[in-house]
Parts: structure tokens; C-alpha cells; sequence
């Protein structure tokens, strides 16, 4: 046992009296000591950070500064962009570097503007999130299916590595054939050429958001705060084992037995399968002459235009009405 951890703050002797019975230097204890404190507060501020986040994925690190602000939390806004890069978090925003690319990587074009989701496997998408375990953290990728939101494929790691997210897709493909499009961001993770030489191996069309596009990922943003507020906050991981353990039986839970109220309480498998009763809606913010953004509603087989008021309405319920904040990500 390392003689420095026999000091204790709390002991009836004093830790100078304590140094020299041990035989440390009080100087390497309040050292460790101090440095064990700030990973504590990192490590705290990170939890802050993943939780705001997952309610409110538009904030980017101005906005968190703010909010730990008010949690009491004095910090500056490098600290935050620091952790946000770490947990790969980005505001769900139009602005500049927010999913990187590699330099030698290919970025593709946006295809699926305006474009109405009206079956099962015509789009899928893809994303990563941090989750925070007790000791340490991880790394969740998932392919979900726009029509039906059903997470077709998902994997977890300790690095954000492109390796991971591939097989991710791999396993998608195995299991559900595949997509007309697959869609993703701008990360470097995707713009790879082992992931994009999946989609091109399976004459996947390949699609990326891009500037402006901020909104489009808004469906795996719901499936997180879903996965995060529905199990992974409750329960506490502490491992990695245990966070596999735990996310195998609630993704079967999410596809299969959970009900969904934007579905008319179907199941995604259930919609997945029969395709019906699904669709996505897409706010096309890229006007034409004289016309308002128009979103493009399925129910299945029929197609509405809806005018939108606002350019900052993101309707996401069969209904057509803009959401609030919370409730944008909550429509499953």
C-alpha cells in the first residue's frame, strides 16, 4: 500500500504528525490530495454538462457556462469547450467546426432536403454520445431508423474511434438489410474512409448534415435523452460491463415493449415491420422566392405540406403544431 494514502484529514492525530510517522513528505500529500480534488470537480462539472445537454441539445458552451453559472459553478468557457469536445457534444446550432471532419476526408452532400420519409429502411441515421459511469465514462453510437425511430444497431467504447462506429453499422446491415439513405454528421468518425466504404460497398446512398442542418439529427438527439433519463441516470453505471448489461435490456425494452405516443402507442419494431404508421417530418429552412418553410408530414403513405410561421419551429408530432423546448425532444 502506497504509504501517502495512510493520511487521513479526519484522524485525532495531525497530518504533520501523521507525514512523519509514515515517513512522507507532507508536500507530495497535498499534492495528490489537490489533484484528486480537481478530477472530482471534473468530473462533476461533466455530469452537470451531460445532463443540461441531453434536455437542452441546442446549448452550446456560452450557454453551459451560463447555466453552471447558476449551478453555483464559476468556469471558464475553454474548460467547457474542453469537456463538450471530450463528451463529443455540440449545440445543436448552425456554426462553425461544430462536427469536424477530418482534413483528408470526404464530406458529402445533404440529399435530404425536403425530402418526405414515408416507408421503413429509406433513411437511416447515425450519432455518438458520452454517458458518464462512476468510474470513468463511455462512448454509445446507434443507427435508428428515421420512419420508425427503432434502434436498429448500437455499441458502446472507451475511445471515440471510427472502428467501433463501423461495426455498429455492420451489425445494422446483418441484421436489417439496407437503407436507400444513410445519414450522418460531419464527424470524423463518419467522413472515414472505412465508414463510408461500407455504404458505398452497398450502394447506400450517403448523406450529411451541414451548415444549417443543425435540427436533422434531431431524431437520435430524442432516442439519448430517452436512454439517459429512462435508464442510464436511474441506474447509476459503474463499468462498462454494467452499462452493457444495462443497455442490452433496455434497447429490447425501447424497441419492443415501450409504447410511443407519436406512434399512436404502437412499438417501434411494430412499426419498423409493417411499415405503417411511422414517417418523419422535415423542415426544409431553405426557402424558395416568396414562400415560407414548408415541413414535410407522412403518416405512412400520404404526404401534407405544412406552412410554418416561424423559421425556428421544429415540428416533430403528427399534429403539425411546434413543440416546446422539452417537449421537442420528448414526442417518443
Amino acid at each position: 500500500m502506497i504509504r501517502h494514502a495512510w493520511i487521513s484529514a479526519h484522524a485525532d492525530v495531525t497530518q504533520k504528525r501523521q507525514c512523519v510517522l509514515a515517513g512522507v513528505s507532507r508536500t507530495t500529500v497535498y499534492v495528490k490530495r489537490k489533484a484528486v480534488l480537481f478530477v472530482e470537480a471534473d468530473e462533476l462539472l461533466k455530469r452537470l454538462i451531460d445532463e443540461e445537454y441531453t434536455c437542452h441539445p441546442f446549448y452550446g458552451s456560452r450557454k453551459m457556462v451560463v447555466y453552471l453559472e447558476r449551478c453555483g459553478h464559476r468556469v471558464n468557457r475553454k474548460r467547457v469547450q474542453r469537456f463538450m469536445r471530450c463528451m463529443s457534444l455540440a449545440g445543436m446550432a448552425p456554426g462553425p467546426n461544430t462536427s469536424a471532419a477530418h482534413p483528408q476526408n470526404k464530406v458529402y452532400p445533404y440529399l435530404l432536403r425536403g425530402v418526405p420519409v414515408v416507408r421503413a429502411n429509406q433513411v437511416w441515421s447515425t450519432d455518438i454520445t458520452y454517458v458518464r459511469l462512476a468510474r470513468g465514462f463511455a462512448y454509445l453510437v446507434a443507427v435508428i431508423d428515421w420512419y420508425s425511430t427503432r434502434v436498429l444497431s448500437w455499441r458502446i467504447s472507451n475511445s471515440m474511434v471510427a472502428a467501433f462506429c463501423g461495426d455498429c453499422l455492420e451489425d445494422a446491415l446483418r441484421e436489417h438489410g439496407k437503407p436507400e439513405v444513410f445519414n450522418s454528421d460531419e464527424g470524423s468518425q463518419f467522413t472515414s474512409v472505412a465508414f463510408t466504404g461500407v455504404m458505398k460497398r452497398e450502394a447506400i446512398a450517403i448523406s450529411m448534415d451541414g451548415r444549417g442542418r443543425a435540427y436533422d439529427n434531431i431524431f437520435v438527439e430524442r432516442l439519448w435523452r430517452s436512454v439517459k433519463h429512462e435508464d442510464v441516470y436511474l441506474n447509476g453505471y459503474a463499468t462498462m460491463v454494467e452499462l452493457l448489461v444495462g443497455l442490452t435490456k433496455y434497447f429490447a425494452f425501447y424497441n419492443t415493449e415501450r409504447p410511443h405516443q407519436a406512434l399512436d402507442n404502437q412499438t417501434l419494431q411494430e412499426v419498423h415491420k409493417t411499415s405503417s404508421g411511422g414517417g418523419a417530418m422535415i423542415v426544409d429552412k431553405y426557402r424558395s422566392k416568396g414562400r415560407l418553410p414548408v415541413a414535410l408530414l407522412s403518416s405512412g403513405t400520404a404526404v401534407k405540406e405544412i406552412g410554418i410561421e416561424s423559421e425556428s419551429a421544429i415540428p416533430i408530432a403528427k399534429t403539425g403544431a411546434a413543440p416546446s423546448s422539452c417537449e421537442k425532444l420528448s414526442a417518443t
